[in-house]
């Protein structure tokens, strides 16, 4: 091995002087830091306070007596500081960075053999471990200061004043603390010359904060229109004077000292300046306050009864206060014949209100103006559509004139159309009126081709017989006013027809549709009467239902007629959806076509309801199917709740988790995963997780076909119309959208998602159940509805007089709880049952039987 020399030596000293330098600060960093931390906090509390302006808040004998006690606490703790206080030396600093490295390297540099040294071997072998101690040294490293002092300060005094200084520097002003100079015994604070303050507050529309002049150094200043400039001047009176040229009035300097306060608002460009001693000046420039903008932005719309959607944007630099839309009659667009030949009534513009964002930023957005001008003088006119929006300062801002067709509501009934255009008439001018009743009296003349209801046809001649006895004299506004609300309103009977009659209400709906076919109507409108000829067709098959039950046809006796023919609801809407097939692809003859056979079928159409049921009627062929829903989707909740168990504890035998018995049966017992006796040793289960899992996916592909099935269900229930049966279908809406989420997570392994899914839509069909039958109740209690009902639910009491549910449970009809709160007493039931079983203290026999009533409800 090589010797080390003692030059060796010093170069591997040398090595060390910055990191022994770095160490050396380090450590006066410690001493400076233990020793004069109670004097730095000291300075930073006292500085913080006098940069927050107390010294002007005090009176000035405690203001003194507090700079005294300051003095004798800054010097006590310099003095206690200074005492405390130890240089570090070099070789302090050598030997804690030798203390870092294991053998002590430096040290064991500058040791000397202290006998040995006439032995060569024995030096050998120094030289040879100093050289190991040099290479260990050369890789010494900065020793890291110990900066902690919380045994010195128990009480953290050192953060708090640290606190006041920084909340000093967020909201005081440095140039503060220069007022203790102005202090002095016995004096006032004018003594020592003149002060001011100033503030700019924007307008509060703007959002701009507001400014604190003392604190503003540049000599220009961006300023919003519209700011108020405040100035207080402090001092002898004349000492300061104020010049301005931003608001058009200066502001007189020789003014008394009880206004020294001023005050002006910002209008123009311009300069202030603060002349005196101390004074300022300032350049401003105004920022201007734009004018609001608003166009439109499309084309407008309206759908078949009448409602206009009109599209546009709004634009502001501070936001949009209000607009509002303003239409006018464009007469020189008006094709001039008939009824529009002679000159109009006045009639003053229509101003409508342009909706605004309630929430949001108001700066730019996009609205629709959403109205209808239906019943309007003015509608399925031309006219012009102005849009006006203003600002907070009232500017406003204008959208070119928008030339368009005022669009109404559409009447495809022939006479509910003429009716229509004489109204327009009589609203174009009162002068009208004997023109309007020859009309009236020519369209009317055979009324047995014309009207297919007695009731319009009696309200025509009313109104008619009203418009010639008031023609003979001036037609006056209010009573012109009552007549075209009446041919309105007769208008609106011939095209919807008598809702009471589905009949008639279904061959309206045909005929619109057809109506609507031939003229070219939008998709948008066929879209809607065809939505239309559904519910219409709908309340005709309730119809014929109700009297086919009433006929005693509901037992499965039905003969069939030579003209008659018998078709589902399915093969009813599947045709209707055919139609609409059609129309959406353009064939319209075919669609015409094809809706005059569904004319031809209805008309001769009976409904095959009741067949192979054993006698039942509709709403207990309904409440048997939920409760089998209900009851399969519960036993899909107990396996996805097993499976989820399963996920957490791999280590369990298939189908025994928390005593879980298997994962198949509709109370959560049945067949295991493994196979189909529930026997399985566990390793088919594991196989089949490791292999996609197709335990999950069989689960998912279940819970579709349950969804396929209530959705099937739903569109049979009974009762529509009736707020108890909206209410059902509602409900079960809501649980056909919780199976769908259900299936989705049981397909993504969610199983937490999945089950609290299955828990909503369990919730969901408990609801429409109930909602079902009080709509069944409600049907029964109507007369001459309920004797068959009563008949066969005689049959299936016990001896107690109790009806046998569709789980072989025992219930009546009769109120167990009385008043209008049943319902939330049973829910606050259902709530505590669901309490007492999470309580774990519980006997275990209690918590089974709560368990079971949770199950069953």
């Amino acid at each position: 091995m090589a010797s080390f020399s003692r030059h060796d030596m010093r170069r591997s000293l040398a090595g060390l002087r910055w990191p022994l330098r770095l160490t050396q600060v380090g450590m006066i960093a410690e001493q400076v830091l233990r020793c004069f931390w109670p004097l730095i906090a000291l300075v930073l509390g006292v500085l913080g306070i006098l940069m927050l302006g107390l010294q002007d808040m005090l009176p000035l004998e405690i203001f003194w007596g507090g700079v005294g006690i300051f003095a004798v606490t800054l010097l006590i703790a310099l003095i206690t500081g200074a005492r405390r206080f130890i240089w570090p030396t070099r070789a302090s600093a050598l030997h804690r960075l030798d203390a870092t490295m294991t053998g002590r390297p430096i040290q064991a540099l500058l040791d000397t053999a202290a006998v040995g040294s006439d032995d060569p071997d024995a030096m050998g072998v120094w030289r040879a471990h100093q050289a190991r101690m040099a290479e260990r040294a050369e890789q010494a490293k900065t020793v890291q200061p110990d900066l902690r002092i919380a045994g010195r300060d128990p009480f953290a005094l050192r953060y708090s004043a640290l606190l006041v200084f920084v909340v000093a520097l967020l909201f005081g002003s440095i140039w503060r603390v220069g007022s203790v100079t102005t202090l002095a015994a016995g004096a006032v604070p004018v003594a020592s010359g003149p002060t001011w303050e100033g503030w700019v507050e924007s307008p509060r529309y703007t959002g701009r904060p507001t400014l604190y002049l003392n604190d503003i150094a540049s000599p220009t200043l961006d300023v919003a229109q519209g700011s108020v400039i405040t100035l207080r001047l402090y001092g002898e009176v004349g000492a300061l004077n104020v010049s301005e040229t931003v608001s058009g009035t200066p502001v007189d300097a020789t003014q008394d000292a009880s206004e020294l306060s001023q005050e002006f608002v910002v209008d123009r460009n311009g300069a202030l300046k603060i002349e005196g001693a101390g004074g300022q000046s300032w350049t401003i420039h105004v920022i201007p306050d734009a004018s609001p903008k608003v166009a439109i932005a499309g084309v407008a719309e309206a759908t078949a009864v009448g409602e206009i959607t009109l599209p546009f944007t709004a634009m502001d630099d501070y936001g949009v206060e209000l607009g509002f839309a303003r239409i006018e009659l464009d007469l020189d667009a008006v094709d001039r014949r008939y009824g529009l030949e002679i000159a109009p009534d006045p009639r003053e513009p229509v101003i409508v209100p342009l909706p605004t964002p309630i929430t949001g930023d108001r700066r730019e957005f996009t609205e629709n103006l959403i109205d209808d001008f239906s019943q309007h003088a003015f509608s399925n006119l031309p006219v012009t559509v102005t849009l006006n929006v203003q600002d907070a300062i009232e500017q406003d801002g204008k959208a070119a004139p928008e030339y368009m067709v005022l669009l109404g509501r559409r009447f495809f009934d022939p006479m509910a159309a003429a009716i229509i255009e004489q109204r327009r008439d009589l609203l174009w001018a009162r002068a009208n009126a004997n023109r309007v009743a020859q009309q009236l009296r020519a369209i009317s003349h055979r009324p047995d081709d014309i009207f297919r209801s007695e009731t319009a046809y009696l309200r025509l001649r009313v109104i008619l017989r009203r418009i010639e006895a008031l023609a003979k004299y001036d037609l006056k506004p209010e009573q012109q006013s009552e007549i075209v609300q009446a041919l309105w309103d007769l208008a609106i009977l011939l095209e919807e027809g008598d809702l009471s009659d589905a009949l008639e209400r279904l061959r309206r709906a045909q005929e619109r549709l057809s109506e609507a076919m031939k003229n070219g109507a939008s998709d948008q409108e066929i879209a809607e009467l065809m939505q239309e000829l559904r519910e219409a067709s709908d309340d005709y098959i309730r119809q014929l239902s109700r009297q086919a039950e009433q006929d005693g046809e509901q037992n499965g006796d039905r003969q069939s007629a030579e003209n008659s023919m018998e078709m589902t609801q399915d093969d009813l809407q599947a045709m209707m959806d055919r139609i609409q097939e059609l129309m959406e692809q353009g064939r319209m003859a075919e669609a015409e076509q094809a809706l005059k056979e569904l004319q031809q079928l209805m008309e001769n159409m009976r409904v095959t309801q009741g067949q192979g049921q054993g006698g039942q009627s509709p709403g207990e062929q309904a409440m048997e199917g939920l409760a089998d829903t209900l009851r399969q989707q519960q036993g899909l909740s107990d396996e996805a709740f097993r499976d989820l168990q399963e996920q957490f504890n791999p280590g369990a035998q298939a189908g025994e988790s928390e005593g879980n018995e298997g994962r198949n049966g509709g109370q959560g017992r049945g067949q295991s995963h493994e196979g189909q006796d529930g026997q399985g040793n566990g390793q088919s289960g594991q196989e089949s997780d490791s292999q996609g899992a197709p335990g999950a996916s069989e689960l998912a592909d279940r819970q579709r076909a349950l969804r396929r099935e209530l959705g099937r269900q739903q569109d049979s229930l009974p009762g529509a119309g009736t707020p108890e049966g909206d209410a059902a279908r509602d409900a079960i809406g809501r649980a056909e959208r919780s199976m769908e989420g259900a299936e989705e997570a049981l397909r993504d392994r969610d199983f937490a998602e999945a089950i609290d899914q299955q828990s909503a839509a369990i919730e969901a069909l408990r609801e429409g159940m109930r909602n079902l039958g009080e709509a069944m109740a409600q049907q029964q209690n109507q007369p001459g509805q309920g004797a068959a009902e009563s008949d066969r639910q005689a049959q299936n009491r016990d001896p107690l007089g109790r009806e046998a549910g569709s789980n072989g449970s025992a219930g009546t009809n009769e109120d167990l709880l009385q008043g209008e709160d049943v319902y939330r007493r049973a829910r606050e039931l259902l709530d505590e049952i669901r309490r007492r079983t999470g309580d774990g203290e519980r006997p275990e026999m209690e918590l089974e039987y709560l368990k079971r009533l949770l199950e069953r409800f």
